[in-house]
């Protein structure tokens, strides 16, 4: 891995934290579906949770590739559906921690998912000097570039 890769991949992850509600993108079938998710982020990875018949479960059985954004973010990447949120002790924990109400009405049923989206690209919009310009981290092939607009 590139040191300026790393570096900024270290600096990306800082300012991505640890949760947010992000809108997650699925589809299948030529139908898009987009909705609001509450994620947190472990190790790189995104993850969320949803009731296992709803449109975006299909959707990601499917086609696994799906997008998350927010604020000046976006996120591609590939989704997994894995099991129950209570099969998975450091979901269950930063759920509990950043979003609890979330936690306490859906975590423990029974129809409830863990979605997991390994991100394959990352980019942002930012300004400098009142200039626009986009970051880009290509985690597939450790990539970072930088564009001005």
């Amino acid at each position: 891995m590139d040191k300026d890769f790393s570096e900024k991949l270290g600096k990306l992850w800082n300012e991505l934290g640890t949760h947010a509600v992000m809108t997650l993108s699925t589809c299948s079938d030529g139908i898009v579906s987009a909705r609001p998710m509450s994620v947190v982020v472990i190790n790189g990875r995104f993850y969320c949770q949803t009731d296992i018949s709803y449109k975006k479960c299909n959707q990601i059985k499917d086609n696994p590739n799906s997008a998350l954004c927010f604020k000046n973010y976006s996120v591609e990447g590939t989704a997994e559906l894995l099991g129950r949120p209570t099969e998975y002790d450091f979901f269950i924990k930063a759920m509990k921690k950043h979003f609890r109400p979330a936690y306490l009405r859906y975590s423990s049923l029974d129809t409830e998912c863990v979605i997991e989206i390994t991100p394959k690209l990352i980019y942002c919009w930012k300004y400098e000097l009142a200039k626009p310009y986009m970051e880009y981290w290509d985690l597939k092939n450790n990539r970072y570039r930088k564009e001005q607009k």
